[in-house]
């Protein structure tokens, strides 16, 4: 992160202030009315730079990351929109793979706060926090400017915010059951939401997806004339190995073979999100080939702050930001299969509106015990209510609880040290982007780290 000087700082402070006091990003009216009116006012900034749209359940953010690292190693200046954010908002709109500068970003703050007011003005609901910060990030990679926008949806698709892109590709991660009140209680209705961020006439990245999404995706992109590319079909990953620090993967994408390329993340679902990720990018580049050099330096940069994050060593604090079922089950298998801890002691608080059960059921064969606790959000489920779930996934001798999130850390700490033990021991840490941003800054303090650096 960017040093900042106090009077910037403060400036930034109360621009988060005031993004906060607007609608919360759980608070949805799912529309493009407002987001598209407002963008029209500042005179459609989207519109003046391609862009690469990646929606999806899980694997969005990481997919976003992977695909700014190698574009800017091709030599763009990129302009990177994710959410929501682990310990910073600037952490959402990053320039160049960097969070974005403060004086950049209060230049075009000030540029837009007026609409933003204005528009208030025009609807029955006001600008919401989630439909402002697209807006911008819009405004702040026009005015840098940039070669590429990498803009991840925030929910759903065909109404989400970020939706007044005309992307050159879309690209949509595996889909599950997630934001269900909003998006449908069915794969196949989250899907059919979801594929709205596929353009007429455009191209589209498909990972992996249950045959009832794919279906949905599939006649999404018949009627709109856009092309396809699916994993396990157009393209695909050949070969996974892994390495020290990662993992090293072969791909075979649209027009050629990339192998030999070292991804610094563990799980198979990383591998994925990387093999969608250069498919991406081959599209966006149309017929030009890819140099492999430029692919494999990409990739090597590539960071994904809280997801099956090393944090700590001795002792090991691994973070992973899952907050559904599928998440879950993607952090378990990558423990089970590219670890060998003799223990793990679990950190689980989840938002209240989750699949709790669902969550704790996939991380149980992993974790030997568990601590439940709650983060800062209003949101968070109540440690007791998360404590009786677990007694009956876990069994009630292998299940803790703390009040919070720093006293839960504490404990599993201290519980992790055993002077005559050689056992290989991990503490995994996760349930939400809020519990891992927060365990994040915790943890870092405890150990006076300095802060990891985003750089390429």
């Amino acid at each position: 992160m960017n040093n900042i000087n106090p009077d910037d700082q403060a400036r930034i402070d109360a621009i988060e202030k005031a993004l906060l006091a607007r609608w919360p990003e759980n608070r949805i009216a799912p529309t493009l009315e407002r987001i598209s009116a407002l963008v029209d006012m500042l005179g459609s900034p989207q519109l003046t730079y391609p862009t690469i749209h990646i929606g999806g359940t899980n694997g969005k953010t990481t997919t976003s990351r992977m695909i700014d690292s190698l574009l800017f190693e091709m030599g763009l200046r990129t302009g990177r929109f994710t959410s929501p954010h682990l310990e910073s908002y600037l952490e959402r709109i990053c320039i160049n793979g960097q969070p974005i500068d403060a004086k950049e970003l209060i230049f075009s703050f000030n540029d837009i706060a007026a609409y933003l007011d204005l528009m208030d003005t025009k609807f029955d609901n006001p600008i919401s926090f989630f439909e402002a910060i697209t807006a911008l990030a819009f405004a702040a990679f026009a005015e840098h400017p940039i070669d590429v926008g990498i803009i991840e949806v925030g929910m759903g698709g065909e109404w989400d915010a970020t939706n007044v892109v005309d992307a050159d590709v879309s690209v949509i991660m595996p889909i599950g059951l997630d934001h269900m009140e909003y998006l449908g209680n069915s794969i196949a209705e989250i899907a059919a939401t979801k594929a709205g961020i596929i353009k007429e006439q455009g191209f589209v990245v498909l990972a992996q997806q249950e045959p009832e999404a794919a279906v949905e995706l599939l006649r999404r992109a018949a009627e709109v004339g856009a092309d396809v590319a699916r994993e396990g079909l157009e393209y695909s990953i050949d070969s996974r190995a892994i390495a020290v620090g990662g993992q090293l993967i072969s791909v075979t994408g649209l027009r050629g073979h990339y192998d030999e390329i070292f991804l610094p993340l563990h799980g198979k679902h990383q591998a994925s999100n990387a093999a969608a990720a250069l498919i991406a990018v081959e599209a966006f580049f149309g017929e030009q080939d890819l140099d492999i050099d430029a692919v494999r330096a990409g990739f090597a940069n590539v960071t994904s702050p809280g997801r099956c994050e090393i944090i700590h060593r001795d002792p090991t604090i691994i973070l992973d930001a899952a907050h559904n079922p599928h998440g879950a089950k993607a952090i378990a298998e990558t423990i089970q299969s590219e670890f060998t801890f003799d223990e793990v002691t679990g950190i689980v608080a989840l938002m209240a509106d989750k699949d709790a059960r669902g969550i704790l059921q996939a991380l149980e064969p992993v974790m030997n015990q568990v601590i439940v606790t709650t983060n800062s959000a209003a949101r968070s489920m109540s440690v007791s209510d998360l404590e009786k779930l677990a007694n009956e996934v876990f069994g009630a001798d292998r299940v803790f609880s703390q009040p919070t999130l720093a006293e839960a850390i504490e404990k599993a700490i201290k519980d992790s040290v055993r002077p005559l033990s050689e056992e290989s021991l991990a503490i995994l840490i996760t349930g939400s982007v809020v519990t891992v941003g927060e365990a994040r800054t915790a943890v870092r303090k405890k150990y006076a780290k300095a802060p990891v650096a985003e750089g390429k």
